[in-house]
């Protein structure tokens, strides 16, 4: 642990060293050859991130409902569930500055987090659990955090939105969730018509909450439209 660990100061200064780096390019401008490309023939791709410790549940049916969307608009997609996962909790040691991902590989935090910044797109969804987000799903929301905060710009400019399920109540807390860790990252978050929200308990139920489905599948269209127009 100790081989890994950086006092906050430390991390700091080494945060602010990558920022600058980020930014500045040879005698203090941005360098042409770092300027961003256009990639206008690229296909985008989405990545949705299932936080329910339950596989194919109403979570997994409302995040489907999304990505259907997009790929009816050309979007590529890629689905993960977290069920059966444990992903560590962050050790708050900021050895991840200027690496850009966790330096710990005993879960599969590295791999996805890889996939999160590799897509253009992000959903997270999250059944809900004593008024919040799983804890699998909030121990990536943070140890990702710490990554992005410790290597400035890796979620820029990504399109964002976030999905709750719940039985009854609590959901509204979910979304703040999940919406507070994206709204600290540069991307752009998108809405829908009412509440990313669905109601339902056995497998399957959320599908019957009418509104619930068509405000995900307006989600997943206004997705496709600003990804086309980035």
């Amino acid at each position: 642990m100790e081989k890994h660990s950086l006092t906050r100061r430390e991390a700091l200064k080494k945060m602010g060293a990558v920022a600058v780096g980020a930014a500045l390019g040879v005698g203090g401008i941005l360098a042409a050859e770092d300027k961003p490309q256009p990639e206008h023939k690229r296909k985008m791709k989405v990545l949705a991130i299932n936080g329910s410790a339950r596989k194919g549940g109403n979570t997994a049916d409302m995040l489907r409902v999304v990505l259907e969307e997009l790929e009816k608009a050309g979007v590529e997609t890629e689905y993960i569930e977290l069920a059966g996962e444990q992903i560590h909790g962050c050790k708050a040691c900021f050895a991840c500055a200027g690496k850009k991902n966790c330096v710990f590989s005993n879960d599969i935090f590295q791999e996805l987090y890889t996939k999160m910044t590799e897509a253009d797109g992000l959903i997270l969804g999250s059944p809900t659990y004593s008024a919040d987000v799983s804890a699998t799903l909030k121990a990536v929301m943070d140890r990702a955090s710490v990554v992005s905060d410790t290597n400035p710009g890796m979620f820029r400019h990504k399109v964002c939105g976030a999905v709750a399920v719940a039985r009854r109540g609590g959901a509204m807390n979910v979304i703040d969730s999940l919406n507070h860790f994206f709204l600290n990252k540069e991307v752009y978050l998108v809405g829908s018509t009412y509440w990313n929200i669905a109601y339902g308990r056995l497998p399957g139920e959320a599908l019957k909450d009418e509104e619930g489905v068509a405000n995900m599948k307006n989600l997943g269209q206004n997705m496709a439209w600003l990804l086309q127009r980035l």
